[in-house]
């Protein structure tokens, strides 16, 4: 049975928090096991270096990202951290780390020409378990989408237009394998991550299906990371 993880901003009832106490976290990441009804997996959030946002947003143009994952949504208890060992040239490696700084599991995103192949090359490798590799996108769609490069001008104002902006993306499904077998899935449609190998770390779920969408779409600028304020 699956696992099945995606992010959404935290529904508010309410209006921000007053008196100067911070705001609660403004992003959670949902997880559902079979039947059973989604719960938080985490709340998540970035995790500003010095020199705040403005400093933040310029790391990330060369793959730099950093975030929290914490229990509650008032930052009562963390759960995991994403952290950036390296970024630059297109490659970028991540760790996971615990609460107490335990190694959970690492992410390596190799940019399209940049890394070892002509598609965006996802490493993600459990602490302790079997490195899983996938390509962003199936080749046969790819070439679909080349051979329509002349109207993605127009492709991308009707997705504009629209407020939807998938057809503005190119092919952005996932597999992660190893053995020969399927042990994660990005969806495009739902932004789902599915954990189909036993025995994952639900935080190294959570971690990526957040990293993931901080590299969703910059034309059309959805990436919850990369919010001004």
């Amino acid at each position: 049975m699956s696992s099945v993880l995606r992010m959404v901003p935290v529904p508010r009832g309410e209006g921000p928090a007053g008196g100067g106490a911070a705001a609660p976290v403004g992003h959670q990441v949902l997880c559902a096991d079979g039947p059973v009804p989604e719960r938080v997996a985490a709340y998540v959030e970035r995790e500003l270096p010095p020199g705040g946002i403005p400093a933040y947003r310029a790391a990330r143009g060369s793959g730099a990202r950093s975030f929290v994952l914490w229990a509650d949504e008032h930052r009562r208890e963390r759960l995991a951290t994403l952290v950036t060992v390296s970024a630059g040239s297109g490659v970028a490696a991540y760790q996971v780390l615990g609460a107490r700084g335990e190694l959970i599991g690492t992410v390596v995103r190799e940019k399209a020409l940049r890394g070892r192949g002509l598609r965006t090359r996802w490493t993600v490798t459990p602490a302790g378990g079997q490195e899983t590799v996938g390509f962003k996108g199936r080749i046969l769609w790819w070439y679909v989408w080349w051979l329509l490069s002349p109207l993605q001008t127009l492709i991308i104002v009707v997705s504009l237009l629209s407020g939807d902006g998938d057809a503005a993306r190119g092919p952005r499904r996932i597999v992660w394998r190893a053995g020969g077998r399927a042990a994660l899935e990005f969806r495009s449609k739902g932004d789902t991550v599915h954990l189909h190998a036993p025995g994952y770390d639900r935080r190294l779920g959570a971690a990526l299906v957040a990293v993931l969408r901080t590299f969703d779409s910059p034309l059309l600028g959805k990436e919850w990371d990369d919010a001004k304020n």
